[in-house]
């Protein structure tokens, strides 16, 4: 079954055939159709019919497809967005630089002795962990369950 734009394309080619002018064509679809075709669109088929086109259907269009979604196109814009993620995290502005610096200073100074001992002894730890697995420790809590075997 034909949708109404086909069945307007077909009144209207009948019109072309029966030589009415496209003011006399316009006027018979708005009055025997109620939701008729915009102007541009029946004086562009109209023409059509005029120079001998036959079909009623929409030309084949050229160019990319509406949907372009593959698992192989989302593993690439997926990599993608990891490389610009790193290398947005890699090119910090240097006054975010500084400012973590000042943070890190100003936390380092509010150390009491008692903390630094605490830091100092976990850091201990983690450098005798990192030797006894011969350099293969890499501390983190997603990166540790994957690599290490606690």
């Amino acid at each position: 079954m034909l949708n109404v734009q086909m069945e307007q394309r077909v009144n209207l080619k009948f019109l072309v055939k029966l030589e009415k002018t496209f003011t006399e064509a316009y006027a018979m679809l708005k009055r025997s159709v109620i939701d008729c075709l915009f102007r541009t669109q029946v004086f562009e088929w109209f023409k059509r019919f005029k120079e001998g086109h036959e079909t009623i259907k929409n030309d084949p269009r050229s160019g990319r497809p509406s949907t372009s979604k593959t698992d192989e196109n989302n593993e690439k814009v997926t990599r993608f967005l990891l490389v610009m993620n790193r290398d947005f995290l890699l090119t910090t502005p240097k006054q975010n630089v500084e400012a973590v610096k000042a943070k890190a200073t100003e936390v380092l100074n509010q150390l009491t002795e008692v903390n630094f001992q605490h830091c100092f002894q976990q850091e201990i730890s983690r450098m005798e962990r990192c030797r006894d697995r011969q350099g293969e420790y890499i501390e983190g809590e997603k990166v540790a369950t994957v690599i290490g075997n606690e």
